[in-house]
């Protein structure tokens, strides 16, 4: 998928004293990966704080971003959560004009077991009208996504595109490597 290939920023979420957010330093912020090359933009991950932020807030940011961008590069939103009706139901209602996949967080505190991760991909993946990234980041979330999970679910489903690992398990990582269909892409990062 060449929308995810090279680097990608996540961007930070910058606030103001009075804890409102600072749309002037995320427009500077835009601009600057824009200037420097970069590949892609991803909004609402980690260090987003899209886990502190409200909904309206969330959306706000999203908004501007993409007027920002106005189409420059790539956007990719994170878009996770640990119960999966709710989140099925959040992408239904999200509008995705100006975004051209989601990243999804493994989920977290439950901590599901394999079938269970992959059924919560599965319904995420027939309710998502765009690419979706994995994303594995288990020191954060509790919940590794191991390689055969990760390999049945891009194989099972044509819109999951990718993984972003940030295990450090490089035996996963090799076997999900060495297995992937030709088009899977692996990103690496921890936010």
């Amino acid at each position: 998928m060449e929308i995810i290939k090279g680097t990608g920023v996540a961007l930070i979420t910058p606030f103001n004293e009075d804890l409102s957010i600072d749309y002037v330093g995320l427009e500077k912020l835009i601009n600057y990966q824009i200037k420097g090359g970069i590949d892609y933009l991803v909004l609402m991950g980690t260090t987003g704080e899209s886990a502190v932020l409200s909904k309206q807030e969330k959306q706000a940011i999203i908004t501007f971003c993409i007027k920002i961008n106005n189409g420059i590069l790539p956007i990719v939103l994170g878009i996770g959560g640990n119960n999966t009706s709710a989140l099925v139901e959040e992408i239904k209602q999200t509008n995705f004009t100006g975004i051209d996949a989601i990243l999804s967080v493994s989920p977290c505190y439950n901590k599901p077991t394999q079938e269970g991760i992959y059924q919560h991909y599965k319904m995420i993946a027939q309710a998502c009208p765009l690419p979706i990234i994995l994303y594995n980041v288990p020191g954060r979330t509790a919940s590794n996504i191991e390689a055969g999970t990760t390999l049945r679910l891009a194989n099972e489903f044509k819109n999951i595109v990718a993984l972003k690992e940030a295990s450090g398990d490089m035996d996963q990582i090799m076997k999900v490597i060495k297995d992937k269909p030709s088009n899977f892409v692996l990103l690496s990062g921890d936010d």
